[in-house]
């Protein structure tokens, strides 16, 4: 039997989503004008927020990049005052000015909203432990995790990256149910456990792992689930969009679900930047439809995925994206050829006989890579 959080939202027609959805673009491009960028963008270019009375006239938008976050660090994007901030999360600025996004108390009330929706869809309840081994400050993965268990009632257990040893202590005392990482700590978990001698399925109590902050393949996910005994989800976010909670994927495990009441998805070809086809692989574009404090517009991920054809078996009806393939701005071209790294990761991983960790080494000798 197929149980929802909240029902009407997953589960509304199409054709109501798509009114709902305009509806909220029309409200988003009000309150984004009230930001000095949106509030120029518009101004120079003639834009009327009145003027978008369809989906597809957002196409007369222009993109939103990271350039144009960094250009406008630290407040350019806010579109409320100060006062009315009560967070912010930041990039790490390792390859240039970090790009901050804020939030107002009704942006993380929404945010935690997401997230439970998301851990309920894959079977989360009150009574679980739920240890969250993701790290905290300003990365987004930990609070928005640990906001969404404490949203649905879970007990809570905030741990945290690190001291491994101390974190299978956490599970074996507290009887953890469900857990939050990193697909390559989930690899040293289980390198530690081996260590201690710990058995998953004698002296731990694990059901439900959530893979997030990383790509990682279909092959993972199943050495995961193999050693620890628990159904793996695959998790996509992104701090322009809040973080975790912008798709996931429901118990069929047949793509993630984005939720479309909260963002407009866009895939466009990368180099044209037009739409493309139904199932054709192309660069996310996404746009906040309830963000209050910084509402971001069209804005290019750089994430390379597709949308699934048809509807999902569990009865929810937006949209489904595949497994991210990778992204536009990782990606090596070798003697013509395009490579992501998770395509090697997907061969590797496909050998029992090949470790956990891997490096990529690409050589040029002689002009020929």
């Amino acid at each position: 039997m197929v149980v929802y959080w909240n029902k009407d939202q997953e589960t509304m027609d199409r054709e109501a989503l798509a009114g709902f959805q305009l509806e909220r673009l029309q409200w988003t491009l009000q309150q984004a004008g009230k930001s000095p960028h949106y509030k120029k963008i518009f101004a120079d270019r003639k834009i009327e927020p009145g003027e978008i009375i369809h989906l597809e006239d957002i196409r007369q938008l222009p993109f939103t990049t990271k350039e144009d976050l960094r250009a406008q660090f630290p407040y350019g994007l806010l579109s409320v005052d100060l006062k009315e901030v009560v967070r912010l999360h930041s990039s790490s600025g390792t390859t240039g000015q970090a790009t901050v996004v804020f939030h107002n108390q009704k942006d993380i009330a929404n945010w935690a909203d997401l997230v439970s929706r998301c851990m309920y869809m894959t079977g989360v309840r009150q009574d679980d432990v739920f240890q969250n081994l993701t790290g905290y400050g300003l990365f987004t993965g930990g609070l928005g995790f640990h906001y969404g268990g404490e949203r649905l009632g879970a007990l809570t257990i905030p741990s945290g990256t690190g001291n491994t040893k101390r974190q299978i202590l956490l599970m074996q005392q507290f009887g953890t149910t469900v857990i939050h990482l990193s697909p390559s700590y989930a690899m040293r978990l289980m390198q530690v456990m081996g260590e201690l001698g710990v058995d998953p399925s004698v002296d731990l109590r694990l059901r439900i792992a959530f893979l997030g902050a990383e790509p990682h393949s279909e092959e993972i996910r199943q050495r995961v689930e193999r050693y620890f005994g628990v159904e793996a989800y695959n998790s996509y976010g992104l701090s322009e969009m809040n973080g975790p909670g912008v798709a996931f994927e429901c118990p069929e495990k047949r793509g993630m679900h984005i939720w479309e009441d909260a963002f407009l998805l866009e895939i466009v070809d990368p180099g044209t930047l037009e739409p493309v086809e139904t199932g054709q692989e192309g660069e996310l574009v996404l746009t906040t439809l309830k963000r209050e404090a910084m509402p971001i517009i069209r804005y290019r991920t750089s994430d390379l995925a597709r949308v699934l054809p048809g509807p999902c078996p569990c009865g929810r009806t937006h949209s489904r994206l595949a497994r991210i393939m990778g992204r536009t701005d990782d990606m090596l071209i070798i003697k013509g050829v395009n490579i992501f790294p998770i395509q090697v990761e997907q061969t590797l991983m496909e050998i029992p006989e090949v470790g956990q960790n891997y490096l990529i080494i690409l050589e040029r000798a002689a002009g020929m890579d």
